[in-house]
């Protein structure tokens, strides 16, 4: 029998843990006592049930909320598929060093750790229109890697990503997982990747889908032929919240095309996901439909780096500590 570098991965994927179904119930209860109208906290209300759940009590705090940014580079900018130079993740990155970029701003609003990690950025993966992005071993490790990015703890994880290109390696990995046409797919990216641009895009990543397609069975096949570092790095860590039950909130497009690579292998495996919001990248949506999720926000931002998981970190912060914090209504009609 082959051994395969996936195969450990595969196996955590048949042993999934689920929600504490005891804490939800305990929690729902806590909601209907509640001081305000019954179902007032709306939305709110069900994502303080959630969180309870994942974390195994009916009053649970949010207390070490952590931004892990996965940044690689790609091969695929060798056909002009952007308008900006691969040199420009490195840059972005030291910006986030230095606290200069959006993500730095929102995560002091909401108190919000944040963790950068650079994968290889000076090497980057192949050129998927001539070649697999990554081999199964450094696909694999690159996905452990990502599993250890929660080691040094956290209860709620909100994952993001930076690389020049890696809206087109999104395109070709949402393609190969869910099928469709090559313009259902591929918009304009983060940095408006528009006119020639676009179309260079449309092209590379139909020659990608081409060279790659008879490899298209196996998910993770897909995902170490089609995707980067970034994105194998994004699936362990969504894989490694869900063993530890840490609820997990999702970016843009490229951060659940990452997650879509689990769900076409177990569509359970994001029942401890939430997407903070829709990209105005038009795939997006697309893809969240495929995938049965629906956006916290919508606010128009294609801005990448974490930035729509961080926003609404802050709305699942608000909502389990209204769902802890708040009065109740005891039987006898005192408030406590």
């Amino acid at each position: 029998m082959t051994v395969s570098p996936f195969d450990d991965f595969r196996a955590l994927l048949t042993n999934l843990p689920i929600a504490d179904a005891f804490s939800i119930t305990l929690a729902k209860k806590r909601q209907e006592k509640l001081t305000n109208a019954r179902g007032a906290l709306g939305k709110l209300g069900d994502i303080a049930v959630w969180y309870a759940g994942w974390r195994g009590t009916e009053k649970p705090l949010v207390m070490r909320p952590l931004v892990a940014i996965f940044s690689g580079n790609h091969g695929i900018t060798e056909e002009n598929v952007t308008p900006l130079p691969q040199s420009m993740t490195q840059k972005m990155v030291q910006n986030f060093a230095v606290g200069g970029a959006a993500i730095n701003q929102i995560c002091i609003a909401y108190d919000l750790g944040l963790k950068i990690f650079d994968l290889a950025l000076e090497y980057p993966t192949m050129n998927i229109t001539k070649d697999a992005a990554m081999d199964e071993r450094s696909a694999a490790a690159t996905m452990a890697f990502g599993m250890e990015s929660i080691a040094g703890g956290t209860d709620l994880l909100c994952i993001g990503e930076l690389g020049i290109g890696n809206t087109t390696i999104a395109s070709a990995l949402c393609l190969a997982l869910f099928g469709g046409e090559v313009e259902e797919w591929t918009g304009s990216g983060d940095m408006g990747s528009e006119g020639e641009f676009h179309q260079r895009k449309i092209a590379a990543v139909k020659t990608a889908i081409s060279l790659h397609k008879k490899h298209f069975k196996d998910p993770f096949e897909i995902m170490r032929r089609l995707g980067g570092r970034e994105i194998a790095a994004m699936v362990g860590a969504i894989l490694a919240a869900r063993m530890e039950k840490v609820p997990v909130i999702l970016d843009g497009f490229v951060a659940t095309a990452a997650a879509a690579v689990l769900y076409k292998i177990n569509p359970r495996t994001l029942d401890h996901a939430l997407v903070g919001h829709v990209s105005s990248e038009s795939v997006h949506r697309k893809l969240l439909k495929k995938i049965g999720k629906e956006p916290l926000l919508d606010l128009g931002m294609r801005l990448g780096e974490g930035t729509g998981a961080a926003l609404a970190a802050g709305i699942v912060k608000a909502a389990v500590l209204a769902h802890t914090q708040m009065a109740v209504v005891e039987k006898e009609g005192s408030i406590a």
